[in-house]
């Protein structure tokens, strides 16, 4: 795990070393919530648009995107896949640019939250549901473990309990039992997760008790020391160890 700008240290990872790429990327709306009358600032401090790492211009935003798969097309294996959580507004125009870079599109899947907060339910529908991305670099397929059974695109949990929360806040922090489900489906026991926008540290968690290797990088010393402190302290699951019994 290391404190800084995902960019740079993208660089310093080897070609077709990374299994799956789970990840929650700046969505490019603090500039347009600032300008609506939603009282979310007054409803909790650590708003993601007033904090100021999600105001950058249309223009900006869609070449640090185009960078950041750039990178990720190289240090993916091929087959490799990514798992990119996205405002829907958003998702139209990160599928165009994913694909100039050979990545495969399979699906836009949603997370229901079954505890939203209840921003302004007396003025419209409660905002309880967020996209997310499901690409492979350079195939049409990859590593899917559903032990044969339908997987569905839609996918309910409540948000990260105060028990997750316990290092600190983040406000796009993701629970545990989501991003499980990405990890062990989308990769096996010892592949490589990469978080290039860490965050609170979620992936790494989830990968760390999985079995899995973890890289995470995250540009906030904040955030960063919240999701170093996370994962540092999880624990990978003990196998259940079955016994012979003699006859």
């Amino acid at each position: 795990m290391i404190n800084g700008d995902c960019l740079e240290q993208m660089k310093g990872i080897s070609d077709g070393t990374i299994d799956l790429i789970l990840t929650d990327p700046p969505y490019n709306l603090g500039l347009f919530m600032k300008k609506r009358d939603a009282g979310l600032q007054r409803m909790r401090d650590n708003f993601f648009a007033v904090k100021g790492w999600d105001d950058l211009s249309a223009d900006e935003w869609a070449k640090m995107m185009d960078a950041f798969f750039a990178e990720s097309a190289r240090v993916l294996k091929k087959g490799g896949s990514m798992i990119l959580f996205m405002a829907v507004i958003k998702v139209e125009t990160v599928i165009g640019i994913a694909q100039r870079h050979g990545f495969y599109y399979k699906t836009t899947g949603t997370w229901h939250k079954t505890n939203p907060m209840p921003r302004n339910m007396n003025l419209h529908y409660i905002n309880s549901c967020e996209s997310w991305v499901y690409f492979v670099n350079g195939a049409k397929t990859g590593t899917f473990n559903n032990d044969g059974k339908p997987m569905h695109d839609f996918m309910e949990c409540g948000v990260a309990p105060k028990s997750e929360r316990v290092y600190g806040k983040h406000p796009t922090q993701k629970p545990e039992a989501l991003m499980m489900g990405f990890v062990e489906t989308l990769t096996n026991q010892g592949d490589v997760v990469l978080d290039p926008f860490m965050g609170s540290g979620t992936s790494g968690v989830v990968s760390v008790r999985a079995g899995r290797q973890f890289i995470g990088f995250e540009l906030s010393n904040d955030y960063f020391t919240m999701a170093n402190e996370r994962v540092l302290a999880a624990e990978p699951k003990q196998p259940t160890l079955w016994a012979e019994v003699d006859e």
